[in-house]
């Protein structure tokens, strides 16, 4: 009956912090997360979760591992790994996820391509999504998702991401569908040392979410973020560091109904 309440309670923050905590949808690396959850302009080892059609945008081959720890629960936390592997004809990505615990847990696995056309990226990529909730089964999907990124100026960038468009289920024989979701954003440069970024998400059964965050380069390898997001309500703070090949990032985030999230990231630059 303890693992009853348990598995309930879990499903229950689950869905509370959706936004936060979906393999789909979440904003993955500390760097976004640090950031407001902004994802639709970041390039780097994570934009295969965040939007494949930026993908292409990294200046090299890069290997991304994380962590995130939610409100103090080992069953909310995530793992993940992201690859973007550059070369002269596009960028192919691969990802991996996992989310939750023994009791309820889902995992992602998918491929991805983005290349560049004059000022627009865009890419695409299939998931292989499966979600388990012990007692209850298994089920699989398969997911198709599109993103691209149009440089309007050296530092204006607008970007949009569109995640499920297939609108699988949960599994064949459920028909609850997982989440299809629209992210429209734009990223400014104002500077070489500081990156603004403003975004919606818009799921096509929740209300939308608003998000802000901005990156500030205090020297050549020590950057400083902050960030907000709304639908509930949360603040974020971040540090990151850059030197040579290697980098790592640490989010602080605050949501108000559940409590505090820690996020670690490990970056590895691999060259062309």
């Amino acid at each position: 009956m303890k693992r009853l309440f348990f598995l309930c309670f879990l499903i229950w923050a689950y869905f509370e912090s959706k936004a936060q905590t979906d393999p789909l949808t979440q904003a993955h690396g500390a760097r976004s997360q640090s950031m407001g959850n902004t994802k639709v302009f970041l390039p780097d080892g994570w934009t295969y979760f965040n939007n494949i059609g930026a993908l292409n945008r990294i200046e090299q081959s890069q290997i991304a591992a994380g962590f995130d720890h939610r409100f103090g629960i080992p069953e909310l936390s995530t793992v993940g790994l992201g690859i973007g592997w550059k070369n002269d004809f596009g960028t192919i990505g691969l990802g991996v996820s996992r989310f939750g615990g023994k009791l309820f847990n889902q995992q992602v696995l998918g491929v991805g391509f983005s290349n560049t056309l004059g000022i627009v990226s865009l890419g695409a990529k299939i998931d292989w999504f499966q979600t388990t909730i012990e007692g209850f089964g298994t089920g699989n999907a398969f997911l198709f998702s599109l993103g691209g990124v149009a440089e309007l100026g050296p530092r204006f960038f607008l970007g949009a991401n569109f995640t499920n468009l297939n609108r699988a289920k949960l599994s064949q024989n459920n028909e609850q569908r997982l989440p299809t979701s629209v992210q429209m954003g734009v990223s400014y440069l104002p500077s070489e040392t500081v990156r603004i970024l403003a975004e919606i998400e818009k799921d096509i059964e929740l209300d939308p979410i608003l998000r802000a965050g901005i990156e500030y380069q205090l020297n050549q390898w020590i950057f400083l973020r902050t960030g907000i997001s709304s639908n509930p309500a949360r603040i974020s703070f971040g540090l990151g560091l850059r030197k040579d090949q290697f980098g790592f990032d640490y989010a602080y985030g605050q949501n108000t109904a559940l409590g505090r999230t820690h996020h670690l990231s490990l970056i590895l630059k691999m060259g062309k």
